[in-house]
């Protein structure tokens, strides 16, 4: 039971909710085996991830299980790389298809930014950046969640954070749609690049598909979906 488990995380879910299902399924087997030996089995299994995914979000989620979950912290400040898909010329309260959309370009098709100011711009973005974290994230403002401060209308401001861009490249291209891969420092996120990306451009942005493809050697292609992991 102490084990590393890769798991291609399904949309629409919590990152919690992944754990909360492996849990159940290992705590469930695990007891089942101790009946068969008549001891007495540990009333929850360890299990924990190392990294949050966004509900809207897909992609590699590392799950810890057992002793394996004292090693969390390995696996905090390791690179990762993305898939995302942007809305150009709309702008959302929360940087994602969960916010308040409101459309922010009204201009002709010569006003539409070609490709060649998009790579420009995406290529503006490498290196070392200061990043600001998202209204709607988990960091703590006097004590409490940011997103909760922002669902109670309070006004606060988030902190900058120094984040890292090693690699960012236009996959596809035809407006408003747009999709980039992006390998970056662990500390990033993405919904701010998206947003920032269409301030550049000067037509706003949100996120609407979001894949995480790689967590420093571990990648993708060697997950499994949760479905699959339950019919094991």
């Amino acid at each position: 039971m102490d084990e590393i488990i890769l798991i291609d995380k399904p949309e629409n879910m919590t990152s919690f909710g992944v754990v909360a299902r492996i849990r159940r399924v290992l705590t469930e087997k695990v007891r089942e085996e101790y009946k068969k030996r008549g001891t007495i089995a540990p009333k929850m299994v360890k299990v924990g991830h190392t990294g949050t995914l966004d509900p809207f979000a897909t992609g590699l989620l590392i799950i810890l299980v057992g002793k394996a979950t004292k090693r969390s912290n390995e696996f905090l400040k390791l690179d990762k790389e993305y898939i995302a898909e942007i809305r150009l010329g709309e702008t959302s309260t929360t940087g994602d298809p969960e916010g308040e959309i409101t459309k922010t370009f009204k201009g002709g098709a010569e006003e539409i930014p070609s490709r060649e100011k998009v790579e420009e711009v995406l290529e503006g973005f490498k290196g070392e950046i200061l990043q600001r974290v998202p209204t709607y994230s988990a960091v703590k403002i006097h004590g409490e969640r940011a997103y909760k401060l922002a669902r109670k209308g309070k006004d606060f401001e988030t902190p900058e954070r120094k984040v890292r861009i090693y690699e960012i490249e236009v996959l596809e291209y035809e407006f408003p749609r747009l999709k980039i891969r992006a390998k970056v420092s662990s500390g990033t996120y993405i919904r701010t690049l998206g947003e920032d990306i269409g301030s550049k451009l000067g037509v706003g942005a949100y996120l609407t598909g979001l894949r995480r493809t790689r967590i420093d050697k571990y990648k993708i292609e060697d997950a499994i979906t949760l479905e699959e992991w339950m019919k094991r």
